[in-house]
């Protein structure tokens, strides 16, 4: 082949590439920028949950693996969590709007973790006011980059690099109402537990409970923050005036307080078993191969979670 007729070859195939880049980069950009909405189910009148699915988080599901929802008042809509993308949230967007025209006033985060903030800012776009625990914007500053760099690599450049991280407007020590019109949401911050910044939502007049991570059902529970903190403000959780609980992986909704008793058998055999290795003297490398492991057939991904579980609680649990 003359030289000439290599040149003309080699430009083809270079436009070739770049179209097909291009192609793909609309595909990819059509796909993030779609709304088709999610499917909410409505467990109580007004009160509207999305079920995540029970995975790791894949490009397959784009994030979409916790459970959120919305609530409707006289006067306006508060959503809760807002999915794990962009691409989740703008879902969840036409989701509302589907059902009504009411504004979405606030946002509300039940903690850090991306697949319950990462599409906010698709609700403060919408004119949402961002509200979270008070120790959340912290939290979240020290690891945002973490977050993001494990989302490429999990979702992929096109769907992490949608994110802006983006913080609350406002934050919650103690409790704090927000009234949406004829219907009030008790805010509730929590010690350490699931995380540092774990914030509940009260319906009062569903007697719906929002828990975020504080509950799971189905996928084992995940340790962000201290195991003794999380089993010494169980009573109080469960103490709390709901009839149905969203936990925050698993089902839509759940009896309250009857949902949270399989979570609780978890975390408590981890501990026992994790004092118990301690007093014999083995070694964490070996702790972590057999704690939790009589509750492992209750579970989902409790393979991919529980050794990450029992390191955590073990470096908490050997200082007692």
């Amino acid at each position: 082949m003359s030289d000439g007729a290599m040149s003309i070859r080699s430009k083809f195939l270079r436009c070739c590439a770049a179209a097909t880049l291009v192609a793909i980069a609309a595909f990819v950009g059509r796909t993030i920028a779609s709304a088709a909405p999610l499917t909410f189910e409505e467990i109580a009148p007004g009160v509207f949950v999305h079920a995540g699915r029970i995975e790791e988080t894949t490009p397959d599901n784009r994030g979409d693996i916790a459970n959120i929802g919305f609530v409707i008042g006289a006067e306006a809509v508060a959503m809760i969590d807002s999915g794990g993308s962009v691409a989740v949230a703008r879902s969840a967007l036409a989701a509302i709007r589907a059902i009504t025209d009411k504004p979405v006033r606030y946002l509300v985060n039940t903690h850090m973790h991306p697949d319950h903030m990462f599409g906010n800012q698709v609700f403060k776009a919408a004119g949402a006011t961002l509200i979270g625990h008070h120790k959340l914007p912290a939290a979240l500053a020290a690891r945002a980059a973490f977050y993001k760099e494990s989302m490429r690599e999990q979702l992929g450049p096109a769907l992490a690099d949608a994110v802006t991280v983006t913080l609350p407007d406002e934050t919650v020590e103690g409790e704090r109402i927000v009234d949406l019109g004829n219907r009030k949401l008790t805010l509730k911050a929590w010690g350490t537990a699931h995380t540092d910044n774990d914030l509940t939502v009260l319906d009062a007049a569903t007697g719906t409970l929002f828990a975020g991570d504080l509950v799971f059902m189905e996928h084992v529970p995940v340790i962000d923050g201290s195991i003794k903190g999380w089993l010494a403000q169980t009573p109080e959780l469960e103490a709390l005036p709901a009839s149905r609980v969203v936990p925050g992986h698993g089902p839509a909704s759940a009896p309250w307080p009857q949902a949270i008793a399989a979570q609780t058998a978890y975390l408590e055999r981890l501990a026992a078993d994790l004092r118990q290795a301690i007093a014999d003297g083995v070694p964490l490398a070996d702790a972590v191969e057999t704690a939790g492991q009589g509750e492992g057939p209750e579970w989902r991904l409790f393979d991919a979670f529980n050794a990450r579980n029992a390191t955590a609680a073990f470096a908490e649990l050997e200082w007692e």
